[in-house]
């Protein structure tokens, strides 16, 4: 049986990029300190994956300061949301399908 890829993104195989898609569709903004806690990562580690998804589109950037301080926050943008629900739809039809046979 040939399994269904279509709407599978490669971007997203990698668990802590799957993560930082996970943790920003259920919050609308969360800053670098608040992803790095969720994901119990180093800060090199989020770093080198936020650059990831940053190049595909799939997350922006929003950069401020908090007094003195520099505060960096990440959101989800649309072609990440259409993106990460078309991953998700493939995985659970794979699943659907693994459990027919």
């Amino acid at each position: 049986m040939k399994l269904i890829t279509d709407g599978l993104h490669k971007a997203f195989e990698n668990r802590t990029r799957l993560g930082i898609m996970s943790a920003l569709s259920v919050n609308s903004m969360l800053d670098f300190n608040a992803l790095k806690e969720y994901l119990d990562i180093t800060d090199g580690n989020l770093a080198t994956h936020l650059k990831s998804l940053e190049s595909e589109a799939f997350i922006g950037v929003k950069k401020s300061f908090i007094g003195k301080k520099p505060n960096t926050k990440y959101f989800m943008t649309k072609a990440g949301k259409k993106a990460f629900d078309d991953h998700l739809k493939a995985l659970e039809l794979l699943i659907k399908i693994r459990k027919q046979s």
